[in-house]
């Protein structure tokens, strides 16, 4: 470029770089950088605590419970607009969660990652309101289920939590740090968010670092309504987002998204006031609207077409759990996303 600038008049030179500043200020251009709570069609509901993950040409998302009978079921899209049920993880809870959770009638929060050349789904198995829990793992070489390598193998126990306990072992999260180390995030109410080292050939606890690690937490309020913890690494920060308030509740619910930030894995994270997610600090992210209610139980996918947080909201009318989808920019380090409608 260089080359042909000094070919030029410096009247041309001035003339393009005028016009290239105009065009970098377009209204256009500008909009591309702004926030969009994507339209979604298909099959979208109901769907609670998403987990998105792309593979090849097809995203995927995981959620709690049941869609056609069926355990964790799975959706496709090519375009992250048009949403297909297309498949399921469990035909049943496994017999070994069924033993340590006696009235579990279902499995929560599955959690999708690719580590190590195979897929990883940490899924938890609990009933409702309560700290006896257990979260598990299983684990795939493909999610595609044409691929004969396509097989789930259940890997039993990862961590399990007792009445008697200040936390709750439920809704998972696995992490990657900077130097390849692996974290399991995870809890629900009690003493809140905590985190595990995992072994990274078995994607279980470390037996080498047995801490439980705090990294959240809204006590004193009662109930310390916290849950759903998502981190991601960007730049020179993790980012723990968590969801607020209450789900479950169709119309009624309150959930909300927050966030903040650490630059390092195990904490502290700081809101963008510079308060302590130990002290109940949080940036609001996403809130409900007139038509939507509840936003949480959220995953969050950095690529490089656009970084996405999806998550799902309540229908102010059916009061039904819903798929949804912002895009995410990034302002001064901070994520923002769209508005409900």
């Amino acid at each position: 470029m260089n080359a042909v600038v000094r070919t030029r008049t410096r009247k041309i030179a001035l003339v393009s770089l005028v016009l290239t500043m105009a065009g970098a200020q377009s209204p256009a251009r500008s909009q591309k950088t702004q926030p969009e709570v994507l339209k979604l069609e298909g099959d979208i509901s109901p769907i609670h605590d998403p987990a998105i993950i792309r593979e090849g040409n097809t995203y995927y998302v995981f959620a709690t419970n049941r869609f056609a009978g069926k355990l964790v079921p799975i959706f496709c899209s090519q375009d992250l607009r048009h949403w297909t049920f297309c498949g399921h993880v469990f035909d049943a809870v496994p017999e070994w969660a069924l033993k340590e959770i006696a009235g579990a009638r279902g499995i929560w929060a599955p959690d999708i990652s690719y580590v190590h050349g195979k897929y990883l789904l940490y899924y938890a198995v609990s009933t409702f309101g309560s700290n006896n829990s257990v979260i598990g793992l299983i684990t795939n070489q493909t999610l595609n289920p044409m691929s004969p390598n396509y097989r789930w193998v259940d890997e039993g126990p990862v961590i399990r939590s007792r009445r008697e306990d200040d936390w709750n072992a439920i809704d998972p999260n696995l992490v990657v740090d900077t130097n390849g180390d692996m974290w399991l995030a995870l809890g629900s109410f009690w003493s809140g968010i905590k985190m595990r080292k995992l072994d990274p050939k078995t994607g279980k606890l470390s037996r080498e670092d047995t801490t439980q690690y705090s990294l959240a937490s809204r006590r004193p309020l009662e109930p310390p309504a916290i849950e759903a913890p998502f981190i991601v690494r960007r730049e020179k920060y993790y980012y723990l987002f968590v969801s607020f308030d209450f789900c479950c509740r169709g119309k009624d619910s309150s959930y909300k998204i927050m966030v903040g930030r650490s630059n390092k894995i195990i904490g502290p994270y700081f809101d963008r006031d510079g308060k302590p997610l130990m002290a109940g600090g949080g940036t609001l992210l996403m809130a409900g609207s007139d038509a939507w209610r509840g936003p949480g139980g959220q995953s969050v996918l950095l690529s490089s077409a656009s970084d996405l947080l999806v998550f799902h909201g309540y229908n102010v009318t059916t009061g039904r759990p819903v798929l949804q989808i912002s895009t995410i920019v990034w302002e001064n380090g901070w994520p923002r996303v769209g508005a409900l409608p």
